[in-house]
Formats: structure tokens, sequence, C-alpha cells
């Protein structure tokens, strides 16, 4: 047993009882490195890492290298779900060690916390080669590891814009740019099994938003970027990174074919893909898009759903120590559950005798489109069969940004499906937030067991304000809208880089860490600085805020040399870019019916606009002095503030969109 026995994050409390002398991130491990003059050794996973588990079970359980561990180094463990700012700085330090990154990832640290080694999985031999290489070094070249430490972390110092030669452009966005970040985009794009061509696959909801708005801009390329669209997002909804059997995405999938899945199911993943396939949906129309929304979130809701109304992290890919053993199925047991039924099933879901995975047993994937539905009855047997077996390990703690991401992909979903159960659910999420994870105008970015702990990040605050922006524009309760403007002004004034003109990763109130970093670029989720802008830019049209448009522009200007050139990367800055090149419309509702005028308006597929409405009267800028004529409700549409005349049907207003 050692400190982590205190810790409320799952994945430490994994590693409470390892004989290792474990100690949680904070001045305590740092001052005793200090005072007994050791390298620190710094591990951090997370509780859905399968490769985490492998490296815990061979090493940190083992007596004798963590007898080594105990007497060479200060061990501190970390969350990186937790503590996103310390994996960031020793992800990068290993990166720039020419070492692949990756979870688990253990790296070795000066007593004053710079980084001069690391890498990620070790075998127990190699890992004990190390261990004693590295305390050998520390010993006998102590100059040389103090040369190295001070040189990476010197390079993680430098400003993005010094980095990465990023200048300031005026002149804004065109389409012959989006051509441009779609032409980069498309030179990998797989025509086979869509996505991009390798391996593994991540599912990377910005780059498909990018596309959905790529192709509503007009773009010259519209049609065969539809064409990927529709052949990706299918291939994923009928690949075993799917669980077709209760809904929810896996974080990726091993193989090119969306077949074989790292099995951990991640919320920032589904509440992305959320609003991903209720957008595609409303685009495309296809009934398979749609089941895929309404199974995932009865799984959300089934599964990952706290009495409080905020969402845990994950499930794990383990269950009884093997991964993926509570989602497959040998031939005999679906023929065992279903009887007669077994043979249709197990066609329509490749399922083979001799199993189409590993050790003979089966992934239900499917070759050709039908619905979940079709397979009603013989999906809840197994389900019912499936609910006996030992679950996979839960991550209950509830991360602010994901429960962000996870409101968005909600609110989404109600958008486009107009399902009250998905605005109840978001409504309940955004009430947790606003209860457990805010306070006055500060977030906190961890919550478990009533704690709410750890200062919020840039991702924490880009998140929610999303989801505030988000869930006003349709429900129109306006402290959701006033919620996210405070936050917002909390943002600028404690995130802001005046020098480099982006925001920092970490509040200036935050514990202080060898270098204070800055996140810019997309990857399974937003980059935080990129989804700010979006939020700048969105909050900026509604309340009529010119300092918030201002700053938007200004950001995303900044990226534009490098967004034209390396849009893979920076996906969701693409997607704020393409509402740059048109107008954004500005509509503003009026009237009696205005939930109805709303969810009208929200059956057409047009991502390049903002909403505000109200009953009867409201300040707010889009509706000052905007009444309902005669009883009727109106619908005012405006461009760059100049507005048409107010009319009375959505048809008339989408002829003045149009």
């Amino acid at each position: 047993m050692n400190r982590l026995t205190k810790e409320t994050s799952p994945y430490l409390l994994q590693h409470a009882h390892n004989p290792v002398d474990w100690f949680p991130w904070g001045k305590e491990a740092l001052e005793k490195a200090k005072e007994e003059n050791k390298p620190i050794l710094v591990s951090i996973g997370y509780s859905a890492c399968h490769w985490c588990h492998v490296m815990e079970r061979e090493s940190f359980e083992n007596e004798e290298l963590a007898a080594i561990m105990n007497e060479h180094f200060v061990s501190i463990k970390v969350d990186r779900e937790e503590r996103p700012d310390v994996d960031a700085i020793y992800m990068d330090a290993v990166q720039a060690m020419g070492i692949q990154g990756g979870w688990p990832l253990n790296v070795f640290l000066m007593p004053d916390g710079k980084p001069f080694y690391g890498g990620t999985y070790f075998p127990p031999m190699n890992w004990k080669k190390l261990l004693y290489a590295v305390s050998e070094g520390f010993q006998n070249h102590l100059p040389d590891l103090q040369k190295s430490a001070e040189g990476f972390t010197e390079n993680m110092s430098f400003l993005e814009s010094i980095k990465y030669g990023l200048q300031s452009d005026e002149i804004g966005f065109n389409i012959d740019d989006l051509e441009a970040m779609y032409q980069k985009l498309s030179g990998t794009f797989d025509p086979q099994w869509g996505g991009f061509e390798r391996a593994p696959k991540f599912p990377m909801p910005s780059v498909w938003l990018f596309l959905l708005r790529y192709i509503q801009a007009g773009g010259e390329k519209k049609e065969e970027a539809l064409a990927h669209l529709r052949l990706t997002l299918s291939k994923i909804a009928k690949g075993g990174i799917y669980d077709q059997l209760g809904g929810g995405f896996a974080r990726y999938s091993v193989d090119g074919e969306w077949f074989c899945p790292h099995f951990e199911k991640m919320l920032y993943d589904n509440g992305q893909l959320l609003s991903l396939y209720s957008e595609a949906y409303s685009l495309t129309e296809l009934p398979l898009y749609q089941q895929v929304v309404f199974e995932t979130i009865d799984w959300i809701e089934r599964e990952m759903l706290s009495p409080e109304g905020g969402f845990y992290s994950a499930q794990d890919a383990d269950s009884e120590g093997v991964e993926g053993k509570y989602y497959v199925w040998t031939h005999a047991e679906i023929h065992q559950i279903l009887g007669e039924k077994a043979d249709k099933f197990c066609r329509a879901y490749q399922v083979s005798m001799e199993g189409n995975w590993e050790h003979g047993v089966n992934i239900l994937w499917k070759n050709h489109t039908f619905l979940n539905s079709d397979f009603a009855d013989e999906i809840a047997l197994l389900m019912a069969y499936r609910n006996q077996r030992i679950k996979p390990g839960l991550d209950d703690k509830m991360l602010c940004s994901w429960n962000g991401l996870a409101l968005k992909g909600l609110v989404d979903a109600y958008k486009v499906f107009g399902e009250e159960k998905f605005l109840d659910l978001a409504l309940k999420n955004a009430s947790f937030i606003e209860k457990h994870l805010l306070n006055d105008n500060q977030l906190w970015h961890s919550y478990k067991n009533g704690e709410a702990k750890i200062q919020g990040f840039l991702e924490d605050y880009a998140a929610v304000i999303d989801g505030f922006t988000s869930l006003y524009q349709v429900c129109f309760e306006e402290k959701w809208l006033h919620l996210a403007e405070k936050l917002s002004l909390y943002v600028y004034l404690n995130f802001w880089d005046e020098e480099d003109e982006l925001f920092f990763f970490t509040d200036k109130n935050a514990e202080a860490l060898i270098v204070r970093k800055k996140e810019i670029f997309d990857n399974v989720i937003p980059s935080s600085n990129s989804m700010m802008a979006r939020n700048f830019y969105t909050l900026g049209l509604i309340l009529d805020r010119e300092d918030f448009t201002d700053l938007s522009k200004l950001m995303v200007g900044k990226m534009k040399e490098m967004l034209t050139k390396n849009a893979d990367y920076l996906t969701n800055w693409a997607c704020l870019a393409s509402q740059l090149v048109n107008p954004t419309v500005e509509i503003a509702i009026v009237g009696e019916s205005y939930l109805d005028f709303r969810a009208k308006i929200d059956q057409k597929y047009f991502p390049n606009k903002v909403l505000s409405a109200t009953k009867d009267k409201s300040e707010l800028p889009l509706l000052e002095h905007r009444t309902a004529f005669d009883g009727q409700t109106n619908i005012y549409v405006c461009f760059n503030k100049a507005c048409r005349r107010p009319v009375q049907t959505v048809e008339e207003a989408w002829e003045q969109i149009l």
C-alpha cells in the first residue's frame, strides 16, 4: 500500500497496492527528490489503457523491480486525464528525444522536474536494465544529463509563433483556401474503407466535420467529399469499432478496416461522434446514422451517467485481465443463445465457426448496410447474456472538458432529431457542470465522490463554453449564454498570451510547471485554442461583441499559412475558416412559436448560422427592440448586422438566407 490510496482517480487507485512507493504528482514528491538528490520517474497512463495494465502486472507489481525503483528514484504516478498539463510537457519531451509517444509514458527527470530520458512500454528485463542504467548515469554523468535536461526544457519554451513561423494575416479566407485544405486531406483518403490510408485508424471527428462544412460552402470537389464522408461514416458504423449490440464507439481500430477495436470506450470520442453523426444525418438522412446516434445515447445513459447528471470518463478495454473479453463471441455461444435464429444473425454480423479474430472468437461487424433494429430480438437476447459477464472497469471520475464535449453532442443530436430525452440529458448535464464544476467564473477539471479538484485547463473552458453556447441555441435559456460569456472573459484574463496572441493551456493562477505550454494542433480532440477561437466567433455574433469576433479572427489569421498547407493537423481551425468564407447568418426568432420555428430551421443542414430567440422580450442584441407582430412569430435574418424584413414562415426565412 502506498500514498495513492488517498487519491480519487481510478487509475491511481489501480496502483495503490503496488510495492512501488508511488507518489501522486505534487510538492511532496518534488521536494523529496531535491532533498535526497534523486532522479524522478514519472509514469503516466490512464485507466482504460491496455498496455498500462500490462506494464503494471509485469513490472510495477514485481517486488524486485519495485525495490530498485524505491531505492534509486522518487516515483510519481500520473493520470493523464486528470493532469493533461503534466502529460503534455513530458510527452513533448519524449518526442523531442526522437521517441514515438504513447501510453504508458515513462519519463526520467532531474530533481527540479526537467526531463532527460523517457519512453513508453518496457518489458520487465528491459525495464530493469534501464533503471540501473539511468541510476548509474545520474551518479556518474550528472553534468551530461543536466545539459540534456536543460536543452529539452529550453526547446519546449519557445513561443508557438517562433516555433512554427506564425504571422498575423488580416486578409481573411476564401473558397480557394478551403480547396487547398481539402486537397491536403484528400490526398491520403482510403477509397475502399474510408478514413485515411493508414493503420491504426482513429475516427477523428473534426476531419469529417470539416468535410461537411466544405460541402455546405460549395467546394469544387463537394460531390467527391460527400461520397468519401458517407463511405467513412458508414464503414465506421458497420465496423467492429462500433459496439453493434450496446452502442458506443471504441477509441480506435487496430487495422485499416475498422474491424478490430482497441476496446476501451472514451466519453470524449462518443460525445464528438454524436455531433458528427447527427450533422451527417442532417445532410444525408441516412437511417444508419440516426440509429448510431440513438444507440450511442442509450449507451451513454445506461453505462456512463452518474446520479448527479455528470458523465463518467471511460470503460476499460480489459475485463478479467483480457482485452475485449466482454465484447467477443464464439460461434457456439451465439447458437446456444439464439437457436434457430443464429444462422441468419451470424451471416449478418460475419460470425464464423473458427472465429474472425484471435483465439477462435468473433467481433461483430457488418459487410453490408442494414439496421441493428432488424435484429432487435436477437440483440436483446445477446445483451441479456452479455450483461451477465464481468464488465470492463469503469473510470468513474467526471472530467469537465469531456462532459462539455458530451453536452455538445447531446445538444446536436436534439437539434437534428428533436428527441426530448436528448435535451433532458443535456440540461441535467449542464446543471451538473454548473453545480459541481463551476465556482464563480472558474472551472474545476475533475469531480468524484462529491469532490471537485484541479484548477480547470483551457480545454475545460473551451468545451464547456461550446456546450453552453450550443445549449442556449436550442432551448434559449439565457443563463447558459451568460455563463458562456463570463467563462470566456475569464479565459481571456487568465490564459491569454499577449506576446504570442494565443492561449496558454494552464491558468496563470495554477501550479507552475517547468514550462507553460499551448495547444494548437487538432487531434482526436480539437485543440483548446481552436475551440476557443470558434467560441469567441460564435459568442461575438450572438452577443454583438466585436472584441470577441476580432480576437477569433486574429487567432485563426495567425494560423492561416500553416492551415492551408497542413490542414490534416488543423481541421477544427479549418471548420472556423469555412465559416469566414461566406457571411454567417444571424437568425432571431420572436414570438409564441419560437421553439417550433427553431426546430424547423434546424431540419436543414446549414452550419454557418447563429440563433437567438425569445417568446416575447429580451435584451440580447439580436433580439432587442424586436417584437412579434399581430401575435405572429417573426423571423429576422441578418448578415453582417444588416437585416432583411421580418418574415412569418421558415420557408420565407430560407429564401432570404440561400
